[in-house]
């Protein structure tokens, strides 16, 4: 397989595993109400807000991992009615946990335990933005038309190609049936 073709392959394949994740979470966050679904355990979502600077700028992606219990300092994420929250914990009472962003001056309101999503453990700076993008519908078509791209652009080249040779083959063939009845 050429590098082209593979080259081809995988930015086919990130396509369609783009197009695949945005269709699930769709159907996780309005037929389920589920603002960040974990398959597997993890989960991610982009930070919407500065609460949480320095550790965390809006447009970060954040990897969340269920957890079984809750220490203060963890940073967790919490489905807040229709919103996802993410701070860090200053205190554990019992089942009610109390959070504040580190950029906050006022403490939340205590959550039950049984609302944490799981807490943060892996952060990528910036990446979130373009990911954000991709969930619009103008980063959805795009992704579609970059996708049709790949595949129809390379395929158009190698017909044309094709049927350059054939003519080519064809002049030949006229040429050698001149030559032979001129004799």
């Amino acid at each position: 397989m050429k590098l082209k073709d593979s080259l081809r392959f995988v930015v086919i394949v990130i396509c369609g595993i783009v197009l695949g994740v945005n269709v699930y979470l769709a159907n996780a966050r309005n037929l389920m109400g589920n603002r960040l679904p974990m398959p597997f355990g993890v989960g991610a979502a982009v930070v919407l807000s500065g609460s949480m600077e320095p550790e965390l700028s809006v447009g970060d992606l954040i990897l969340v991992k269920e957890a079984e219990d809750v220490s203060v300092n963890d940073v967790v994420v919490y489905q807040q009615k229709n919103s996802l929250v993410v701070h860090r914990v200053i205190d554990v009472n019992g089942m009610l946990i109390t959070t504040q962003g580190d950029a906050n001056n006022v403490a939340d309101d205590p959550v039950d335990l049984s609302l944490v999503k799981g807490k943060v453990c892996f952060v990528v700076p910036a990446i979130g933005t373009l990911i954000q993008f991709l969930k619009t519908p103008v980063g959805i078509i795009l992704t579609l038309v970059l996708a049709i791209m790949l595949v129809e652009i390379p395929r158009r080249s190698e017909m044309k190609k094709d049927e350059e040779e054939r003519q080519k083959l064809i002049d030949e063939i006229n040429q050698l049936k001149k030559e032979i009845y001129k004799k």
